[in-house]
């Protein structure tokens, strides 16, 4: 059972704790879970129409084309939460209309597939009573924006879970993992790799392709796994 904490922000009496290594657990189950059923083996990358049909199963109903300017020319995805029905996932018409910016669609489904698997109760608990922070149309809805997406800072604490799940679920933290260790270990590289490196270079591109995500959300991945490194080499990263 998820370990429960007050949330600073007063949006909600609890807020989940979740360690990155719970999460990625979990994601990985979900993944691993979702692809065995619907193709039959676990491979990556994991489809943008997978991304979608994931949100589905929860229950939620997507539009992955929509004009979200009235939230924030910077937001790129909600979801909005019901207390007599399934929740929302809308996903900005800039995205879903702009073959260039697939791998940016791709990162806020699985942002927003975080919100909807991992941060509905929340708001089933406060829409059942009728305990609303306030009586705005936001106040269901999580507003997701561009430099959120991936990398909010922690004390944003649904912004940053939803990251990390994002990150999870598109490279699940065992396949990033192996790659990682089957590039470095030829090169007798036994530790985390310095991030102004070549070396990471070619990982950040590697992780880019393997998995059909952009240079910054594969630099991010690594990093969250302690794979890159601004400093010295780290030990034990494959026993």
């Amino acid at each position: 059972m998820v370990k429960m904490l007050s949330d600073p922000t007063g949006r909600f009496a609890e807020r989940p704790f979740y360690k990155p290594e719970e999460l990625d657990r979990e994601c990985e189950h979900i993944v691993s879970k979702f692809l065995s059923k619907r193709r039959g083996s676990v491979t990556f990358p994991i489809s943008t129409d997978d991304l979608q049909v994931l949100i589905e199963e929860e229950g939620a109903d997507l539009d992955s084309s929509v004009d979200l300017s009235k939230y924030g020319e910077d937001v790129e995805g909600v979801a909005i939460f019901y207390p007599d029905r399934g929740p929302e996932v809308k996903i900005s018409d800039r995205l879903a209309n702009d073959p260039r910016r697939e791998n940016r669609l791709r990162t806020t489904l699985a942002h927003e597939f975080g919100h909807v698997r991992f941060h509905r109760h929340l708001w089933a608990d406060k829409l059942a009573t009728g305990n609303l922070f306030a009586k705005r149309d936001i106040d269901n809805t999580a507003v997701c924006k561009r430099d959120q997406i991936l990398n909010a800072r922690q004390s944003d604490w649904m912004e940053w879970q939803a990251g990390y799940i994002s990150g999870a679920i598109l490279m699940p933290a065992s396949s990033i993992r192996s790659l990682f260790k089957e590039y470095c270990e030829p090169q007798q590289l036994f530790g985390a790799v310095n991030i102004a490196s070549e070396h990471a270079r070619i990982l950040v591109q590697s992780v880019r392709v393997e998995y059909q995500v952009s240079e910054e959300a594969a630099r991010i991945r690594l990093q969250a796994l302690n794979l890159l490194s601004s400093g010295g080499g780290q030990a034990g990263l494959f026993t």
